[in-house]
């Protein structure tokens, strides 16, 4: 699945607060790597992170029709 860069930004965003709060890094990583955004992002570049995105899809719209006042 493509991620908007808006989705990325949630999705890492949300998972570095997770590390940041004691949550354990899922991938091997530098011991001098201790920044839970990069650590996260390490996560997302191995698509490990247990985070999905639901997307919502707007309903189909329907064709409207012009009134007697618009169509002169």
């Amino acid at each position: 699945m493509e991620y908007t860069r808006f989705e990325r930004a949630r999705i890492v965003g949300a998972r570095a607060l997770q590390i940041a709060l004691g949550a354990p890094v899922l991938v091997d990583h530098p011991v001098t790597t201790v920044n839970p955004v990069d650590l996260s992002l390490l996560e997302y570049r191995e698509n490990v992170i247990p985070i999905t995105v639901r997307r919502t899809v707007p309903p189909k719209a329907e064709p409207r029709k012009l009134s007697k006042a618009m169509s002169g």
